[in-house]
């Protein structure tokens, strides 16, 4: 069977002080420190790669904010951004607010918070889960066949750029969780790193890293952007 890890990088900090819940809202830049943040994670996988990690794929949602945090992984690595839209944001009908815990408190909006285990007001979990995985297979088996093609030795990597809730989600569901949660209480900080082991199709391990853990103290962090 062939070994492969694919990394689910969560994109970094992004330019938003009104705090609006951006969601698939487009123009949402990085900030000074999310270019940081993107550096150093880019800087983390060139060390890995120097190490010997036989990283031969990057895959990135659509979005600029994750566009943005993939180019200098790709640029450091060598290799092309491949777009991918199965690994976009969640959809949510909370898109677009800001003060989102004080708007809520408003009854016109409380028929979307009926059944919090779907969620009712955004894209079911389970159909994120769908569309990661599919796009976490893909990436996988092309990161498979690169590598025996370049006759390369060690397990395939690869790097899909994507967002705090599906790579969440993905998670819950790699480790046979429950779906529903409190966003308060996910892992996946700002460029942090999901990693997910394979050996052939079989997924035999899950890991995580925050290679800027120092730069997250003041980072603007909402949950579900």
């Amino acid at each position: 069977m062939s070994l492969a890890t694919v990394h689910l990088v969560r994109h970094g900090e992004v330019h938003n002080p009104d705090r609006v819940l951006y969601g698939r809202l487009p123009e949402f830049h990085l900030s000074e420190l999310g270019h940081e943040m993107a550096a150093r994670v880019a800087g983390h996988f060139a060390q890995s790669a120097a190490e010997g990690a036989n990283i031969v794929r990057i895959v990135a949602s659509p979005l600029t904010r994750a566009q943005e945090t993939a180019a200098p992984i790709a640029e450091r690595l060598g290799l092309e951004v491949r777009t991918d839209g199965r690994v976009i944001e969640a959809f949510s009908r909370f898109e677009g607010m800001s003060q989102v815990v004080r708007q809520l408190k408003h009854p016109r909006y409380w028929p979307l918070l009926a059944n919090p285990f779907r969620p009712s007001w955004g894209e079911p979990y389970r159909q994120q889960v769908a569309r990661m995985k599919s796009a976490v297979d893909d990436a996988r088996r092309s990161a498979v066949t690169l590598a025996e093609a370049a006759g390369t030795s060690g397990p395939a990597e690869a790097i899909v750029v994507s967002h705090q809730l599906p790579i969440w989600v993905s998670r819950l569901a790699a480790e046979d969780r429950r779906l529903w949660h409190d966003p308060r209480d996910r892992e996946c900080t700002l460029t942090s790193v999901t990693s997910l082991d394979f050996d052939g199709e079989r997924l035999t391990g899950v890991r995580y890293h925050e290679p800027c853990a120092d730069l997250l103290p003041g980072a603007a962090n909402l949950p579900g952007a």
